[in-house]
């Protein structure tokens, strides 16, 4: 009966393959990383009318001390200095 049921319900292949509908780990609430992670602030982006997607941005070890207290407006910045970038696309889970 499952083939079956994959036939006739292709979306709960998807949902069973990918797992996309769990967050791990449990009763964790991610969009507060700074709790979770050290030098980590949630930020938002609008990438275009209508879609905003969210990010994490984490400065290195070398900078803990002074992320240190800091606010959004300091994280901001420091995306603005000369240091590079990386960017860590994780997959199609649905949750950073």
């Amino acid at each position: 009966s499952v083939p079956f049921l994959v036939r006739l319900f292709p979306a709960v292949l998807t949902k069973f393959v990918y797992l996309n509908f769990l967050a791990f780990p449990f009763f964790m609430d991610l969009r507060q990383p700074e709790l979770l992670l050290n030098n980590t602030i949630s930020l938002y982006l609008t990438t275009e009318p209508g879609v905003t997607v969210g990010i994490w941005h984490t400065v290195p070890g070398s900078r803990g001390a002074e992320a240190r207290g800091k606010d959004q407006r300091w994280y901001e910045e420091a995306l603005a200095d000369t240091h590079p970038v990386i960017i860590y696309l994780h997959g199609n889970g649905g949750t950073r």
